[in-house]
């Protein structure tokens, strides 16, 4: 749907899902991704008004993770969709709670992450949908099934990258979970496997290459949210 696509007339739905890097690296950033985060759907709602535009329904969830290798008791935390504005008082107290910690060596969960994010359950209905996946780590991925022998290890993940690329799917997909014309991936991520691969073969992805060390600055962040306010 481009710019020039909205229709006043229509409802539109808008889900997030953010997964974020909790591990002890992001020790020096996190605040900022959590501020991020905590102003971003106002920032969307302010950039949709001035474009013009509304969003009818607005929704978000975010999962953090660390390392199925190192801890699997922490690894990943997932909740469930909150409507916004009606609860984001849970919301932004799942946000402000979050602590950077753990993670043991270099590489973290970040692909069972996205794939639990993929998973999410989107919504399907109204008139027209966007369906954003915005992730932030300043650390590459463990090879998916990395700890699958953990009791908390998430139920139905893909075993493979390609089995995840299916699973996110392109347009003629037929394992693919999402909406083809609905999602985004946002990847705020190093210049490093697996992100780089990402970012080259997988479809409605845009690639903000962060280095370790540094978090989502303001750039970044106005970037991310005029690219929805553009696609909505």
């Amino acid at each position: 749907m481009s710019n020039n696509d909205y229709d006043a007339t229509l409802s539109y739905a808008v889900d997030i899902v953010f997964c974020i890097d909790v591990t002890g690296s992001m020790t020096p950033v996190l605040g900022t991704v959590k501020d991020g985060a905590l102003s971003f759907h106002k920032r969307l709602e302010e950039a949709m008004h001035a474009k013009g535009k509304a969003i009818s329904q607005l929704r978000l969830r975010v999962i953090t993770y660390r390392d199925f290798a190192d801890n699997a008791a922490d690894a990943i935390e997932a909740s469930s969709f909150w409507t916004i504005p009606d609860q984001i008082d849970e919301f932004e107290a799942f946000i402000r709670r979050q602590r950077a910690s753990g993670g043991g060596d270099e590489p973290e969960s970040g692909l069972e992450a996205l794939a639990v994010a993929i998973k999410s359950e989107w919504e399907r209905g109204l008139d027209r949908r966007r369906h954003v996946i915005a992730m932030f780590t300043d650390a590459s991925a463990h090879p998916l099934g990395t700890g699958a022998s953990a009791r908390t290890y998430p139920a139905g993940l893909p075993s493979s990258m390609d089995d995840l690329f299916e699973m996110w799917g392109y347009a003629t997909s037929q394992q693919a979970v999402m909406e083809n014309a609905a999602k985004r991936l946002l990847l705020f991520a190093p210049d490093t496997n697996p992100w780089n691969v990402i970012a080259a073969d997988w479809n409605n992805t845009i690639y903000l290459p962060s280095r370790a060390g540094e978090g989502l600055e303001e750039v970044e962040l106005a970037e991310i949210i005029d690219t929805i306010a553009n696609s909505v």
